[in-house]
């Protein structure tokens, strides 16, 4: 398994089951940037508030224990030296 690919498992873990926290968040910091600039960004700060809770719901839903490891063999073989 690649860096990318831990990284990846370790952030679907971590979302499972606090997505509404995670979501507040998102919104709380878009609500600041746009307090701190006026407002003058404020659609792009939706576009990405908006993307980043699909991010969200997404990788939210799926459960981390289910997710598997696509390169490891479905059946592995044990080591010669050991009874399986």
């Amino acid at each position: 398994m690649g860096l990318i690919d831990d990284l990846k498992g370790k952030a679907q873990g971590l979302i499972h089951g606090n997505e509404q926290a995670i979501k507040d968040g998102i919104t709380k910091a878009g609500d600041l940037v746009d307090t701190k600039t006026g407002g003058k960004y404020s659609g792009h700060v939706d576009k990405v508030q908006d993307g980043a809770s699909r991010l969200v719901d997404q990788h939210g839903s799926q459960d981390p224990a289910a997710v598997q490891d696509p390169q490891a063999p479905v059946n592995p073989v044990p080591p010669a030296d050991r009874a399986p």
